[in-house]
């Protein structure tokens, strides 16, 4: 039994005013009870945590772990109709690193250094290169790059060509290319020293246009080219087997000069004349090689008119056929500088043989093929590489077919 005065401690913690009506204390009392209620709950689930993380064997690590707010997950979101089936992420991009500044640029090489690198382009990057920009357009273009040029078998050289020789080049291979028409205005001297046009395809005019520009031109290879009665004065002129008549090659004898050491007048079968042998010896007699291979009109009594030739060295009359074989044993003693001979066609194998005894300090029929002002070999054989070559020098920048 308690006492009295405990009991009515408990009842006065109970005792609510008497001026509430019925309807409030009945809701008083719900809301007292749920609100103890809340409490109760609240503070068993702070202790059942707290008996749990401390009734647990887990690290300290690990207890910051299970404590620490949870990671941010990227949101997915969808907008519109569009995007309904197909969810993408929203995320921030990284910042760019700042690009260092250190590098050198290619602006700053002087042009000295930059001519060296463009020394070792070949011909399809050195004009791709020269489109990137005023400056390399300007390089790409400098006379200590095109010194030389190949240009053989291009079909539509004009243009390239015309270009070329906006350059400065100084040697120019040109062979067996289509050039149509040109357009070529010389507006001052060209550079070019050594030039090959061997059967080629380019009007009478442009040539001239090209050939009347040239001051310092030292070799020419025009052969198979239709020319005009304009010859130039050059030391080793080889203008064999062109389309000449009558009137041309009286013409060009006429017209040579008498520097000309080494000179290929072979192939003009019937329009080759004694009396055009005795105007050439008259204008040239300082000729060392001469070549009058396939002049069939040329008989043995052209030998004493070549014997004025005091110098020369070198004489080919191969496929002359009016020429007797008993007269070519004299050549020995009509030319003592003589020590190449060629007479292909006119001497069998059986004759040869006694020929070479009457003559042993003559070299005869060894050269098959005429060399005079001839750029590339003429005696290569047939089956070897072929090479691109120009008077026995490559070209640095070539056109590959």
């Amino acid at each position: 039994m308690l006492s009295s005065a405990i009991c009515e401690s408990v009842i006065d913690q109970f005792r609510l005013p008497l001026s509430l009506p019925l309807q409030d204390l009945s809701c008083l009392s719900v809301q007292g009870s749920m609100l103890s209620q809340s409490k109760r709950v609240n503070k068993r689930k702070s202790r059942g945590c707290l008996s749990e993380g401390l009734d647990t064997e887990c690290t300290p690590t690990e207890l910051i772990q299970q404590w620490t707010p949870p990671h941010k997950y990227q949101c997915l979101i969808s907008k519109g109709k569009e995007n309904d089936d197909n969810q993408f992420v929203l995320a921030r991009r990284s910042r760019r690193k700042k690009e260092s500044t250190s590098a050198i640029s290619w602006d700053h090489f002087p042009d000295e250094l930059l001519l060296r690198i463009l020394f070792y382009f070949p011909l399809h990057d050195l004009l791709k290169m020269s489109k990137v920009c005023k400056r390399w357009h300007r390089l790409a273009f400098d006379e200590s790059l095109w010194h030389s040029v190949d240009l053989e078998g291009l079909t539509h050289v004009g243009p390239a060509l015309q270009q070329v020789l906006k350059t400065g080049v100084r040697r120019l291979r040109c062979p067996h290319s289509f050039v149509e028409e040109l357009h070529f205005t010389g507006t001052g001297p060209l550079q070019i020293v050594q030039m090959d046009l061997s059967s080629s395809i380019i009007l009478t005019s442009d040539l001239e246009s090209i050939i009347g520009c040239c001051r310092l031109l030292e070799y020419l290879s025009v052969e198979g080219l239709r020319l005009s009665d304009k010859i130039i004065r050059l030391e080793h002129l080889n203008i064999s087997w062109c389309e000449f008549n009558n009137d041309h090659v009286k013409s060009v004898v006429n017209n040579l000069s008498s520097c000309v050491t080494h000179l290929n007048l072979s192939g003009y079968r019937e329009t080759l004349t004694l009396d055009d042998v005795k105007v050439l010896v008259e204008r040239c007699p300082h000729i060392q090689t001469l070549d009058l291979s396939d002049s069939t009109l040329l008989m043995a009594d052209s030998f004493p008119v070549l014997a004025q030739l005091q110098h020369l060295m070198h004489l080919s009359l191969s496929r002359c056929y009016h020429i007797h074989l008993a007269a070519l044993t004299d050549l020995a003693k009509t030319f003592p500088l003589l020590c190449l001979l060629d007479v292909f066609g006119l001497v069998n194998d059986s004759h040869l043989k006694s020929l070479k005894k009457e003559m042993p300090n003559v070299c005869i029929n060894s050269r098959p093929f005429s060399s005079i002002a001839r750029p590339t070999p003429a005696c290569q054989l047939i089956g070897c590489p072929v090479e691109h070559i120009m008077w026995n020098r490559k070209c640095r920048l070539r056109f590959n077919v």
